[in-house]
Formats: structure tokens, C-alpha cells, sequence
């Protein structure tokens, strides 16, 4: 049975209602799973997961030939030849570090970052969670050839963290959600400078000259009025080929583009509904119905550019950037690095020893030593108070869920370890310590958090009573 009605509420013509209700049944399931908050955090886990059994199974050669299976992009001689890994790890999470450049362009415009008072409590915590673990690896590995790896344990895997969080349901506050939230964001910015100022290779003036360029070709854009956020990606490719040429990691690329995104609507929320009234009041007036479709165009591009508008393009693009990198390039991360062979790999030598002491104790412990201590210490001094409805218990919890390191660990364990069989031990230490970690933080959590009574609906004279009003 083929739609042949017309208008709102209807299917567009040529489609079969029977085929269209049968794809909407099987897509259900699927809808249900992307919006569970902790979603993207199960993905992950599955693919790595996937990956660690694919590593150590008798196909384990068919995983490592696929990661340097080589993919060539170009025409005629210009060329450009990369493995797997390297298009994931090098091209692909430079999406992922531009949506963490957006919320960090977001935060300090007007979120929880935008005031030192709003910060305070999340950068004491942040810093805490970072210095301590890496003094940690530091202690358990000073003398050895394994020292540079003291970045891996600072980083916090918001994707699992908020899902550990949204496990406990309703006995995690609002305000203690965004305060891992606005935690996490720093934590990125500090991993953001690890990463360029101790993990990448000499610096070559020319390339960072490169990204001037780069830069500057995108604030005339921007001063011009350019608005298609595809046309920046040009100038965002010179900016990583000037990364990549300097000797600095290339994804830091995407966090400079996403720090350059404008955070201002151009239309808003009002001029949006006045462009689209008056529009629609235009299309009322005509003398004559409008039956030449194509007449419509220029009023429906009017109204698409104010409903492009209506939100800052640094909303808007992270909007729809963070399923695909929720879902899409996170996994595919994971399931490019977490893959490891459990044996072999010199277990027993004190480098190995060290390396799982350093990363284990520094995610497991240094994380909520550090978070609880440095949170403390700034409320003690009144730089910063706790927010309403968050008690110390729920500080610790934060504190243990941040232990989650994951993504960001696996990222600069592969920065920090040229040697294979270290490189191996660092990312089955950040696997189990982030278990351990989201475990602990889930135990904690049942233990010391309490679940509000609901709310029981009471006249509004009483509504009003209870606020003092």
C-alpha cells in the first residue's frame, strides 16, 4: 500500500506505509540506544573489548595487517599514503579534539568556566587530578627509560565517566554531573598541552608558520562573513599540515579550529521567529496561490538560513558532530588501540613493573587523591564553595569515576611509548585501572549517595510557601 496523501503528518510520495513503519519498528531499539546517556560509554567498552579478544585469538595477524593496511588519498603524483591507524589516530581524532575545542570555546564563553568563581572548584579539581597521578608515575619510575610515560594517568574518559554516572541515576545531582562535566573539559585542556608542549618532536618555525596562515585565512573568512562551516575546512587542513610539518601532534589542529569557532547566534531566538513571520505573512499576501513550487525557494532559503542561525555556530556544529564522534570515531579509536597481546610482552622486567604501577596506582588512587585533596583545599582557602546538593561524598565519587582514562590515555600512551612490548603494558594497565575505577566509583556511589525522595505535586499556595515567596 503506496502514501497518497500530502501534507504534514503524512509520508513524502512513493513511500510504501507498511515498508516505512516496518523500518521505524527495527530502528526503534537502536533510537532507544543512542539516547541512554551512558550509551557511547557501552560502545566503547564493547570495542575494546572486541579488539583485546581479536589481539590475543588465533587471528590476531588479520587484526595487525588490517590497522597497516595502507589507504592513498590524491591524483596523478600528489599522493598521500597513510596506514589505518594513522587516518584514525592522526586524521580521524582530529574531529573528536575539534569537538573538544568547541566545548572548551563554549564553557569559557558562558558556561561553567566563563567566571573564576563558576571555575574555581573545577580547575582546583582538575589540576588535583592531573599533578597527583603524574607525581605518582613519576615516584615509581624515576631512573627508568619508562619516565616519559608520566602523561599517561592524568587523562579522564568523559564518554565513561558520564556513563558510570548516569548509572547511579537519580543519586547523582545536576550540579554534581556538571561539575565532572566542567572538570573533564579541563582535564582535556591540560591533556591538549601535555600533548603539544612534551609529546611532540622538535619544533620547525617553518610549519608553525604554516599554521599562522591557516589561522589568519580563517579570521578574514570569518571577518568577511563566511558562514559554511565546509568551507573552513581548507584553511583547517593547512593548519594540520602546519602541525604535522612543525613536529607538533596533528590533532591539536582540530582544538585550535574548534577554539576559533564564533560562539555568537547571528539571528537568534527572535530573529528567527521575526524572519519566518515575515516570510510566511509574504507568502499569505500573494495575490495568487503560488503554484510554481520553485517560488517558494527563496522564501524557504530565508527561513533555512534563520534556522541555521538561530543557534552560535559553536552550538551548532558540536550538535552535530558528537554522535558521529560518539559513536563512530571513539569506537573506531578503540577498537584501533585497545587490541593487545596479553603475553610476551616482558611482564616480569622492572620497566613493565613500573609502567603498571605508575599508570594503575596514578588512575585508581592519584585521581581521587588528588580531586578530593585540591577540591578541599580550594574551599578551605575560599577560592571556591561547593554547589548546591553536592557533598564531599559526591566529590569522591567524581573523583573515582575521573580514574576512567581510556581514550585520552590510550592517545598519549601511544605517544609516550615507542617501544611495543611498553606501549603494551601501558594500555592493559589503562584498561583494567579504568574498570577498576568506574567499579569503585559505582560502589562508592551506591554506598554514599542517597536517592531523593520524589516530589509529591502540592497546591500552589504551598509551591510558593516552600520558596520563601
Amino acid at each position: 500500500m503506496m502514501n497518497k496523501s500530502n501534507g504534514p503528518g503524512t509520508l513524502p510520495p512513493g513511500v510504501s506505509v507498511r515498508a516505512s513503519r516496518l523500518a521505524r519498528m527495527l530502528a526503534r531499539p537502536v533510537e532507544m540506544f543512542l539516547h541512554v546517556e551512558a550509551s557511547s560509554g557501552i560502545l566503547l567498552l564493547v570495542t575494546a573489548v572486541a579488539a583485546l579478544v581479536w589481539a590475543n585469538s588465533p587471528w590476531a595477524p588479520t587484526y595487525e595487517h588490517l590497522l597497516h593496511t595502507p589507504i592513498s588519498v590524491g591524483f596523478g603524483e600528489h599522493v598521500f599514503t597513510r596506514t589505518i591507524h594513522f587516518w584514525i589516530n592522526d586524521i580521524l581524532m582530529v574531529v573528536f579534539f575539534f569537538v573538544v575545542g568547541l566545548e572548551v570555546r563554549r564553557e569559557l564563553f558562558e558556561g561553567q568556566l566563563s567566571t573564576f568563581r563558576r571555575a574555581a572548584l573545577p580547575v582546583a579539581a582538575a589540576i588535583g587530578g592531573m599533578l597527583v597521578p603524574a607525581a605518582i608515575y613519576l615516584v615509581l619510575n624515576a631512573g627508568s627509560s619508562a619516565v616519559h610515560g608520566w602523561g599517561v594517568p592524568m587523562a579522564t574518559d568523559i564518554a565513561f565517566a558520564v556513563g558510570v554516572l548516569a548509572l547511579l541515576g537519580r543519586r547523582v545531582p545536576p550540579a554534581l554531573r556538571v561539575l565532572l562535566l566542567a572538570l573533564a573539559i579541563i582535564d582535556d585542556i591540560g591533556a591538549i598541552l601535555v600533548i603539544a608542549l612534551f609529546y611532540s618532536s622538535g619544533i620547525v618555525w617553518i610549519g608553525l608558520g604554516i599554521v599562522g596562515i591557516g589561522i589568519a585565512i580563517i579570521l578574514v573568512m570569518q571577518r568577511i562573513g563566511v558562514r559554511n562551516p565546509f568551507l573552513y575546512i581548507a584553511p583547517g587542513i593547512v593548519i594540520w599540515a602546519g602541525m604535522m610539518h612543525a613536529g607538533i601532534h596533528p590533532t591539536i589542529a582540530g582544538v585550535i579550529l574548534g577554539l576559533l569557532t564564533p560562539v555568537r547566534s547571528w539571528f537568534g531566538h527572535e530573529g528567527f521567529v521575526k524572519e519566518t513571520e515575515r516570510v510566511l505573512d509574504s507568502l499569505r499576501n500573494e495575490a495568487t496561490p503560488v503554484n510554481d513550487p520553485g517560488k517558494l525557494l527563496p522564501g524557504l532559503e530565508r527561513i533555512n538560513t534563520a534556522r541555521r542561525e538561530a543557534v552560535p555556530p559553536v552550538t551548532r556544529i558540536e550538535a552535530a558532530l558528537h554522535p558521529w564522534v560518539a559513536f563512530a570515531i571513539m569506537p573506531l579509536f578503540a577498537l584501533a588501540n585497545a587490541g593487545v597481546a596479553i603475553g610476551g610482552q616482558g611482564g616480569g622486567s622492572s620497566e613493565a613493573t613500573g609502567i603498571a604501577l605508575g599508570v594503575g596506582l596514578g588512575l585508581v588512587v592519584g585521581k581521587p587523591l588528588g580531586i578530593v585533596v585540591f577540591s578541599w583545599l580550594a574551599v578551605r582557602v575560599g577560592l571556591a564553595s561547593l554547589p548546591r546538593g553536592v557533598s564531599w561524598a559526591g566529590v569522591l565519587v567524581v573523583g573515582c569515576v575521573a580514574g576512567i582514562g581510556f581514550t585520552m590515555a590510550l592517545f598519549i600512551g601511544a605517544l609516550a611509548f615507542a617501544d611495543a612490548s611498553m606501549l603494551a603494558v601501558a594500555k592493559l594497565t589503562v584498561l583494567a585501572a579504568s574498570t577498576v575505577s568506574g567499579v569503585v566509583g559505582l560502589v562508592v556511589g551506591y554506598m554514599s549517595l542517597s536517592t531523593p525522595p520524589a516530589e509529591i505535586p502540592s497546591a500552589p499556595a504551598e509551591r510558593m510557601g516552600d520558596h520563601g515567596i
